[in-house]
This record gives C-alpha cells, structure tokens and sequence, in this order.
C-alpha cells in the first residue's frame, strides 16, 4: 500500500503561483510512475501532469509552459510548480501513483485532495 498526502494549496490572482507538495509513505518503491489530477465542480477528472521513476514527463496541452512537475525520491516527495495560474486552473488536486508505466494511466493509491483556487 502507498499512502499519498497532498499540501501547498490555496487561493492565489491570476497570475500567481503555487506549488503542491505530495507526500508519500508505505510501500513507495512500487510507484514506477506518480501524477497530477484535478477535478473541478461539475467537470470529469482531467490529468494535469505526470513523472516516471526515470524522470520522464508529461504534461496536459493546457499546463504546457507553466506547470513543472518534479520528484525528489530521497523525500518520496512529488511536486507540481504552476507558475502563471488561471482562473480556469481551479479544482480540488490530487497526487496518484502506479506501480505500471505512465501509458497505462493505470492509478491506483490517491491522495485526498488539495483545493487550487484562483481569482481573476
């Protein structure tokens, strides 16, 4: 089991930046790949970014250029850097992890959630 726990949300203007932190405990050495997700209200979960343990990236056509994701794995620490933040980045984030390869979007162990909010 891995268990993730989200921080570093908050209300920022467009504009602004945060950075999410995630960290992870338990049985780590089995997340091959750990990601990004947000989910705002009344809209479907949409991945955001993702990480696999060689460092490969991947990001959402709409965070390309402003979002960074990134790992320190002596910490089992997951971050997401989103610079220049919108209001439409508003949602309820959430780390995930997986033990197969990015591709297979195959997430199993979720956080809880840290809320992004931004005014315009």
């Amino acid at each position: 089991q891995v268990q993730l726990v989200e921080s570093g949300g908050g209300s920022v203007q467009a504009g602004g930046s945060l950075r999410l932190s995630c960290t992870a405990s338990g049985y780590t050495y089995s997340s091959n790949c750990m990601g990004w997700f947000r989910q705002a209200p009344g809209k479907e979960r949409e991945g955001v970014a993702d990480i696999d343990r060689h460092g490969s990236t991947d990001y959402a056509d709409f965070v390309k250029g402003r979002f960074t994701i990134s790992q320190d794995n002596a910490e089992n620490t997951l971050y997401l850097q989103m610079n220049n933040l919108k209001a439409e980045d508003t949602a309820m984030y959430y780390c995930a992890a997986t033990p197969a390869d990015c591709a297979s979007l195959k997430f199993g162990y979720w956080g809880q959630g840290t809320q992004v909010t931004v005014s315009s």
